[in-house]
């Protein structure tokens, strides 16, 4: 299935689970998707299975939202104190849609006491009391984490994934299985995953391509050697090599501390679960990973470079990324939004040190280049997880291997085809309406389930409207997206405008005092002081000087929005 084709089925208001392979853009689907139900004015909930995840998502943990916690069982007692509490009242009222991202790291038994809390705060006779649940994963990836290497209840050694709890029976869940891939696309190693996923991980066709990476020294298109991220099994050995490899360093240390606002018991859970550390300690030519997506593109949550020197003005680090890409690494910022209000957020310079990594820290990352060993590897889907971080087979220098490190679950390897049959059928059923047919269920899922209208009038009005062509001006509307601080990149996909329309937009508005606060939109400007100085300085404030000015590094799109600030 296409993220496209995903989109249409998640705006139908229906339960989804959806899957794919790493690289297969999940998480890029379920962002489009939180914008927009956010451009719309519907609640959601942006929850993950663990702390890393959430954070790649600006969302929270499920354990913590839900208020469900380290629990392993609830008693009627127990629900009736959680849903007493104002908070977890409030996250359950407030919202219409629950996001729960890395499903494949979350117990059986956990899902079930999220829908039996929701029942109880929301509407008991429906299946999560009634919310939009979008569940996203690949149970090919690590699974949920036990003690003492057993199930938490029955303290057996059979796991119980999520898909085999009653929950998810009962939610009546559409699969979504997403097949395009972003990350390693034609590439030999896209071959080698996909014969893992199927389970042949002890086979000779898929350790024999592997071989040709033992050890092997890795070179960038310049032919010179590139130093890799090392990804390690276990924590024992990655501080450990980080802070050894930057003492070696001859140049003085630069730090960089992480500032914060909001509640601090949020910002103490975005802290702990932000892969960039509360103080960053960097030299020259240390080795450092983007550990943050950019929303100008220049970088994703994994990009490797080294420290090639700081800014004289500003003191940021200058990166240099191994395809000799220089970028001014500038701090960005974490958060947990609530229904568009930012309730804690942490901001700081988007690196960590990288010569070393654990596997579990690099899911939801793209390496350039790595270095891996399985040799310690203890989880079926750890060397999967570790193999599909890299682009190419060519980017991967392979260390040891261990007979755990190539194998699946065999519960997994038999319900993956399950998966992948309800995703066909959910992908025919969508084939059969008319696309006039699906824009009607879209409105009416905003109306009905989302809006919770009960009369029917207001659903009949919409229509009415749409018939009349009773039209909003459409800079107005671009005005209602910058309300709820949205970038102006999500803003162009979710309207199908050019940015540059949008910025016309945006200087009508300001020149009927109309424009909305757009200082949220700074932060994503390179040389912003400098250019709006140029302008300052200006009598005219005409483009083509400025732009020369700046020997055309920045596009007009770009002098157009700082000309808005001036």
């Amino acid at each position: 299935m296409t993220q496209d084709e995903a989109m249409d089925i998640l705006k139908a208001g229906h339960n989804v689970f959806i899957s794919g392979a790493a690289g297969s853009g999940k998480t890029y689907l379920l962002n489009q998707y939180i914008t927009h139900l956010r451009a719309h004015n519907v609640g959601v909930a942006v929850t993950a299975s663990t702390g890393i995840a959430a954070t790649h998502l600006n969302g929270r943990t499920i354990h913590s939202w839900s208020g469900i916690g380290v629990r392993d069982t609830l008693s009627d007692e127990d629900i009736k104190e959680i849903i007493s509490k104002q908070r977890i009242a409030r996250n359950f009222k407030k919202i219409q849609a629950l996001i729960i991202d890395e499903v494949s790291m979350l117990h059986a038994h956990q899902l079930d006491m999220v829908e039996r809390i929701a029942r109880h705060a929301l509407d008991f006779t429906k299946p999560f009391g009634g919310l939009q649940v979008v569940l996203c994963g690949d149970f090919f990836q690590l699974p949920p984490v036990t003690r003492e290497g057993g199930d938490i209840l029955s303290g057996q050694m059979e796991k119980k994934f999520a898909y085999e709890c009653g929950a998810w029976e009962s939610g009546a869940f559409r699969v979504c299985y997403l097949h395009e891939q972003f990350r390693q696309k034609k590439d030999p190693l896209l071959t080698l995953l996909n014969n893992i996923r199927a389970g042949g991980g002890a086979d000779e066709y898929i350790k024999a391509p592997l071989r040709t990476r033992y050890k092997k020294p890795l070179v960038g298109a310049d032919g010179k050697p590139v130093r890799p991220t090392k990804l390690y099994a276990r924590n024992i050995n990655v501080d450990t090599i980080n802070e050894k490899e930057l003492a070696k360093l001859p140049d003085k240390e630069k730090v960089f501390h992480m500032e914060t606002r909001g509640f601090p018991a949020l910002v103490d859970a975005l802290k702990r679960n932000c892969l960039a550390p509360e103080t960053l300690r960097l030299k020259v030519g240390a080795e450092v990973l983007f550990v943050k997506n950019d929303t100008r593109g220049r970088y994703v949550n994994g990009t490797r470079g080294r420290v090639k020197g700081f800014d004289k003005h500003e003191k940021w680090p200058l990166v240099q990324t191994l395809d000799d890409t220089l970028i001014m690494a500038k701090p960005d910022e974490w958060r947990f939004e609530e229904n568009g209000t930012i309730r804690a957020a942490i901001s700081q310079v988007p690196l960590r040190l990288a010569w070393a990594i654990t596997i579990h820290k690099s899911q939801g990352m793209t390496l350039d280049a790595a270095e891996v060993d399985l040799s310690d590897a203890f989880e079926p889907g750890m060397g999967y997880v570790a193999l599909s971080r890299v682009r190419t087979l060519g980017g991967l220098t392979l260390l040891g291997l261990n007979d755990v490190a190539l194998t699946v679950h065999p519960k997994i390897l038999a319900h993956d085809t399950r998966l992948k049959e309800l995703s066909r059928v959910a992908r025919e059923e969508r084939a059969r309406l008319s696309d006039e047919e699906k824009s009607v269920l879209h409105e009416q899922t905003l109306f009905t389930r989302f809006r919770g209208a009960r009369d029917t009038e207001l659903v009949k009005k919409h229509k009415q409207d749409r018939v009349k062509k009773k039209k909003i001006p459409t800079h107005l509307i671009t005005a209602e997206f910058l309300e709820k601080k949205i970038p102006l990149a999500e803003i162009a996909k979710e309207r199908g405008l050019k940015e540059g329309t949008l910025l016309g937009h945006m200087e009508k508005l300001k020149g009927a005092k109309k424009l909305p606060d757009i200082s949220y939109l700074k932060k994503d400007i390179h040389d912003f002081d400098a250019i709006f100085s140029a302008f300052k300085k200006s009598p005219d404030g005409k483009l083509t000087p400025i732009f020369e000015h700046f020997d055309g590094t920045h596009s007009f799109d770009t002098l157009k929005l700082v000309r808005l600030f001036v």
